[in-house]
Order: C-alpha cells, then structure tokens, then sequence
C-alpha cells in the first residue's frame, strides 16, 4: 500500500507548496480535487481541459518531485436536480483523467430529487412512510441508473478504468448494499472509495465493510471520526448542527489516531489485505481544530507505521 493525501487538505497553500510538503513528509502521491464541493485551489479544470501544455505541466510538477497523482477527485452531487454544472464537473474530470492517462476518478453517486419537478435532493433513510419506496424507486431507476449508464460509456471511452464512489451521507450510495447495487447495474467499472469516516458516523463497521466489499474497493480515504457519546446520548448519530461546534456535536471529523487509535487503524489495513487491497491510502484532512499540517504530518506518520508495505512472501515448508 503507498500514502498520500488530497490535495484540500493543504487548500490554503499554493499548488507549489502542496507538493512540496508532500515531499518532504514522505507520501508518494496526491489526490487532485477538480470541483464539485471544492473550491479546486490547486487545479484549473477549463485550463487543464483546453490546453495540453497545461496538462503536461501540471504532471510535471509532479514527476520533479518523485510524486504520483493518484487520482483525480471530483467530489460533488453529479445528479443534483438544479446543478448541472456538478455532473459536466465529473464529465469533464474524467476527459482530463483520460488524457493525462490517470485511470482511477474519485466522485460521489450522487443524490437526485425525490421526484421529477422537485429542486432540492432528497435523501432516503428509512423505509417509512410509504412515500420513501417511491422516492428510491424514481432516484435509481429513472435517473442515477440511467446517469451512470452514460458516465460509465464516456470512462471507457477515455479510457479511465475505475470510477470510485466514497460511501457518503446524502448519497444513493451510502453503504456497502447500495455500491454493489449500482455496480451490479451498471458493471465493474463502479468500485468503492471507502472512507471509513462516514461509515462510522452512520453506524456501519468500516472492518466488515472492507472484508464485503473485497474486490470493489477501487481507493481508500485515510479519515477519522470522533465520536462524542455524551452529545449521542440525547441527539442520536443524525448531527444536523453547524460543522464547528465539535462540543455540541454527536460526531466530527478529526485527525487519524485522535479517533480511533493506531491499533485500529492496523486492524483496518489489514482487513483491506485480507480483501486484496494493496491500493493508495488518500489522507483527507478535515479536523477544523488542528492546524491542517500539523494534522497532515501526524497522520502520515500513524498511516508508515501500521500499513503494509512489501509483498507477502511467506511459504508453506514441505514437511
């Protein structure tokens, strides 16, 4: 397994800076957000689109300092109903995947209206009322199954292989029984980036997850999540209140190892191996109280000392 980080997780400093620090801390590549939810700092999606010199440069910048992109990242709602500019985003990232020969593209499934007319997304998280059946009904089979129909003929004929969907709140893909409902419909070009952060908040365990996914798992992001029974205890794990008010809240996100410590964190890489998982680690730092390198640099140095490095070479003696 190799480590690296997206590229918001420095979002303050310059693309220079980003990839300088990536190598001094010792990571082997970057994640490039592209737009989407993202500001996209560091990449110029209508330049890199219009200019092949641009992309030359841009992969450059990274072949000076001993870096791989590791994949490009376009995470926003691809289906949002009034939005459309986040689904030509993920058209758009996959084009530049495809020319700069970068095969692997990190996005969201994408979170549709709850009806045809409707202008906001609608996520489904329980089966009652009544109405919630037909809710998921018209999300998956009059738009994203159609959606990703035609996403996965544009990623073949770019040639990027592997479409990675982060198991997201306000997502129709969410867990691990809705990415293989989408990849079972739509075929192997859909994987999982799994991002054992939001499983925790949602209740899932990402250790089980990583051995029922096994071969779907295409990316993994390295994030924690804190979180904090006492708030749990009278608000439940569904944490509607404001992002940087970690006190007051039944979960945030935080640095590696100030969620669940370095023993975890051994667990779940060895659960990716068991699953044949020898694939990046992406750090995507987003602990509002730790200042941003300071966190980067303590995950990296959590993340060398649990994950396995070089290949198994172990053999049965002939007894």
């Amino acid at each position: 397994m190799k480590i690296g980080f997206v590229s918001d997780s420095l979002g303050g400093l310059s693309f220079d800076q980003v990839l300088d620090n990536a190598a001094r801390i010792g990571v082997s590549g970057v994640e490039v957000n592209t737009g989407g939810w993202s500001t996209a700092p560091h990449f110029d999606l209508a330049a890199m689109k219009a200019s092949a010199e641009a992309r030359k440069a841009f992969r450059g910048a990274f072949e000076t300092r001993g870096l791989e992109i590791i994949s490009l990242n376009a995470n926003g709602n691809p289906t949002h109903p009034t939005e459309p500019k986040q689904g030509e985003c993920l058209k758009d990232t996959i084009r530049i995947a495809g020319e700069m020969g970068i095969q692997t593209v990190c996005t969201m499934s994408g979170l549709p209206a709850g009806q045809k007319g409707d202008l906001m997304p609608n996520w489904v998280v329980s089966s009652w009322p009544p109405e919630t059946r037909r809710i998921l009904d018209y999300q998956w089979n009059e738009v994203l199954i159609p959606f990703w129909t035609g996403i996965a003929a544009l990623a073949k004929e770019c040639g990027v292989e592997r479409i990675a969907l982060e198991l997201h709140g306000n997502q129709c893909v969410y867990n691990v029984p809705s990415l293989l409902k989408l990849r079972q419909a739509i075929g192997p070009v859909i994987g999982a980036n799994l991002d054992p952060s939001h499983l925790f908040w949602m209740g899932a365990d990402p250790l089980v997850a990583a051995e029922a996914l096994g071969e779907a798992i295409y990316h993994v992001h390295a994030k924690d999540t804190m979180l904090n029974p006492r708030v749990q205890a009278t608000t439940s794990l569904l944490e509607s209140g404001g992002l940087t008010d970690i006190p007051a809240r039944s979960w945030s996100y935080i640095t590696l190892g100030f969620g669940h410590d370095e023993t975890w964190w051994r667990n779940f890489c060895y659960r990716l191996r068991m699953g044949g998982y020898d694939g990046w680690l992406s750090i995507e730092h987003e602990d509002i109280l730790l200042n941003s390198l300071e966190g980067l640099e303590k995950s990296v140095a959590l993340l060398k000392g649990v994950i396995p490095v070089a290949p198994s070479n172990f053999k049965l003696q002939a007894i």
